[in-house]
């Protein structure tokens, strides 16, 4: 997806206050020239949508900045993991000339081991690498996010909730050793979902099929973006 949506309606949106360990202490305000690529895979895609997550953060960046002319552009493909980004990387994000990238990639990567199609740990790794190598010499800067879940059960029980965690650390790894700033949006997303999600359910707290965010999901990881970009939100 290559939506790109001009900043500039005023728009107060719904802060939940679970943020736990998820910037970085390189954390940056806004420039009145930034534009913004979100590269991703279906999540991000849907993300572009009016209740997605990319709108809501475009939507609050206008209300809280209504002077500024800042882009926010929707880079998401469903199916796409590590290596899918760094194929189109070039086409989709760097010739948009950003200078901020937001990274929310991992989860195909561990869930499309289902069918023995996932991202080697090691290629993985490599990846994101790669990702920000290319972006920073681009001249824009990377904020990496960890992949979220796959199943919003809490105790451990999730198929794929020990992968998602050596995922998870890797692209903390790899923030830490790249200088990149982390949104750590597995511990978030856990740390939510033990408080709001007494019963053990599958899904339907933030995700709508156990991995797709629903209205409060998209909600909620557009105030966890908006912390790490450090923009102002209102509360209704």
């Amino acid at each position: 997806m290559k939506n790109i949506m001009r900043v500039g309606i005023a728009f107060g949106i719904a802060v939940c206050a679970c943020l736990f360990g998820c910037m970085s202490p390189e954390t940056q305000t806004l420039d009145p020239s930034d534009r913004i690529v979100f590269l991703g895979d279906s999540i991000t895609a849907a993300g572009v949508r009016s209740d997605g997550y990319v709108t809501l953060t475009s939507q609050a960046i206008a209300d809280a900045y209504p002077g500024l002319e800042i882009e926010v552009i929707g880079a998401g493909i469903s199916g796409n993991k590590v290596p899918d980004c760094q194929q189109r990387l070039e086409r989709d994000v760097l010739q948009k000339k950003p200078t901020i990238v937001v990274i929310y990639i991992g989860i195909n990567d561990v869930w499309h081991w289902r069918r023995n199609e996932g991202t080697e740990k090691g290629d993985f790794e490599a990846g994101l690498r790669d990702l920000i190598a290319r972006i920073n010499a681009a001249g824009a800067r990377v904020i990496l996010c960890t992949p979220t879940v796959i199943g919003e059960k809490t105790d451990g029980t999730n198929p794929f909730d020990s992968m998602l965690d050596e995922y998870a650390d890797i692209s903390r790894k790899v923030a830490g050793e790249t200088g990149s700033q982390l949104l750590d949006l597995r511990r978030a997303f856990m740390s939510y979902l033990q408080e709001h999600n007494p019963d053990n359910a599958e899904k339907d707290v933030l995700t709508r099929d156990t991995v797709h965010l629903n209205p409060a999901g998209n909600r909620f990881l557009s105030s966890l973006v908006l912390d790490a970009l450090n923009v102002p939100q209102s509360v209704q």
